[in-house]
């Protein structure tokens, strides 16, 4: 098991971590598996997306709009709240396959953590299954 460690610099942001990822497996034994990613927080998400030229900015901007305008009671902070529902909502883990020490992705993906509640430093667990 392996731990990457990815510090955050804004309160919401998406970061391409797919580079870290594919350094971590070059240094495995198993040339080809899964490998099972998963962020130990809950303001912040794992998914695989599209990163062209300004879709970062879309998505934080779709996420926004997502997110549904209410009265929460979370009790340490109701303004809060939004930040742990949309991590629920895309999620906080992933299992991707590997060849040739490389993640197998489609032409366009990457993947990325989303922070909703930066900047932070951000922990997450890499185990090869």
């Amino acid at each position: 098991m392996f731990k990457l460690i990815i510090r955050t610099n804004k309160k919401k942001e998406i970061i391409d971590i797919t580079e870290e990822i594919n350094k971590i497996l070059t240094n495995q034994e198993k040339e080809n598996s899964l490998v099972f990613l998963f962020a130990l927080h809950t303001t912040c998400a794992l998914t695989v997306a599209d990163l062209d030229p300004g879709a970062n900015k879309d998505y934080l901007t779709a996420f926004e709009k997502i997110t549904p305008r209410a009265n929460y009671i979370h009790p340490h902070n109701p303004e809060h709240f939004p930040d742990h529902f949309l991590s629920s909502l895309i999620g906080v883990s992933l299992f991707i396959p590997f060849e040739n020490k490389n993640l197998i992705l489609g032409t366009w993906q990457k993947v990325i953590l989303i922070e909703f509640d930066g900047p932070r430093e951000r922990e997450i667990i890499l185990k090869i299954i």
